[in-house]
């Protein structure tokens, strides 16, 4: 397929960008510092602000799918708008965890131990999930990580959730980013989440 990377230089576009190429997909790599975009084959650097709606329908034009991995101060109207724009049926987005439920009712924001300097972040992240599940045209995919996501060794096993966050036996929630790309790729090959959200975590 031929997929579009928006963040494709952060942590998580990064891993998802070598997975993307890896499995022989051919990757348009966007970010605002493309020299900062990892090399591989089938992997072409572009330069791009993805707030600018008539350049990005531009970037993504022809793709299959366009996955963001970009931090929520760029709104998915604008996101969603350059996709119609440009004729691209499917977009995944690297959520965040914070709405993901702990207890019926609680949200892992809503939890004491959610840290204070993040929730005006995760709050962007929640705003950008409600206005997708308004979404009827695009298909598509909301994959929010595990409460922790780090700097870890591939494993290449992990659980899925949905709406729930996934915990291990001693109660803690952790995948690695490069876990993480092999779940969003996963979900871009055999999709199982249209018009969803999903977690995954060790």
């Amino acid at each position: 397929m031929k997929i579009t990377v928006l963040g494709a230089s952060g942590r998580a576009g990064s891993e998802i960008t070598r997975e993307l190429a890896a499995r022989g997909h051919t990757v348009t790599a966007v970010a605002r510092k493309p020299e900062a975009i990892p090399a591989a084959d089938g992997v072409t650097p572009a330069q791009g602000d993805a707030s600018d709606l008539t350049a990005l329908a531009a970037l993504i034009k022809g793709s299959d799918a366009v996955i963001s991995a970009l931090h929520f101060d760029v709104p998915a109207a604008t996101i969603l708008s350059a996709l119609k724009t440009a004729g691209v049926p499917r977009l995944l987005v690297t959520g965040g965890a914070a709405s993901l439920q702990v207890a019926p009712g609680v949200r892992l924001i809503d939890t004491p131990e959610f840290p204070e300097e993040w929730k005006v972040f995760a709050q962007g992240g929640i705003a950008f999930l409600d206005d997708l599940r308004a979404e009827t045209d695009i298909d598509w995919t909301f994959f929010s990580p595990a409460a922790v996501i780090e700097e870890t060794p591939r494993l290449g096993t992990f659980r899925t959730g949905t709406d729930q966050l996934v915990v291990d036996d001693r109660g803690e929630s952790r995948i690695g980013f490069s876990d993480y790309a092999i779940a969003m790729v996963d979900e871009l090959e055999n999709p199982q989440h249209s018009r969803a959200r999903f977690t995954a975590a060790y």
